[in-house]
């Protein structure tokens, strides 16, 4: 698992990557593209919390090693989550009775808030968990100022 700052990204929504025709762009097809990039895995399941201290991403990515999975911080205040699971080779002696798990790319991105610390972000991974915290700037308080009582 690497973490990455990059700048001069172009992000103008955020958006994950996804395949917008996965049977066959649209020719008519109903079958699966083979050399599919963003297979079903595309969709990998992040949830986001914030907690007083920080904002905590938990991502599952079963399977996965940590040298498998990419936590990059893109122009400045873009959380990006990538990785990817490879087909499993196939042998020609080998009969498939049925295939369930996916493979391929994913690729999550999302915009931080202005109080996110993003260079003491920190990422581990257990039992096929990746857990991202990125911890966040106190609440500013307000000054206090005398107010003069008249009367």
């Amino acid at each position: 698992m690497s973490l990455i700052r990059r700048a001069d990204v172009f992000d103008p929504f955020s958006l994950d990557l996804w395949d917008p025709f996965p049977f066959g762009s649209g020719s008519g097809s109903i079958f699966p593209r083979a050399s599919s990039d963003t297979a079903a895995f595309a969709g990998a399941r992040i949830d986001w919390k914030e907690t007083p201290e920080a904002h905590v991403f938990k991502a599952d990515v079963p399977g996965l090693k940590k040298e498998e999975v990419k936590v990059e911080v893109d122009d400045g205040n873009v959380l990006q989550i990538s990785g990817e699971r490879n087909k499993e080779q196939e042998e020609k002696s080998d009969t498939w009775h049925r295939v369930e798990r996916s493979s391929g790319k994913f690729l999550r991105r999302f915009r931080l808030p202005d109080n996110a610390k993003t260079e003491q972000i920190k990422a581990s991974m257990e039992n096929g968990v990746l857990t991202v915290t990125v911890p966040k700037e106190e609440a500013k308080k307000p000054d206090a100022k005398p107010v003069q009582i008249t009367g």
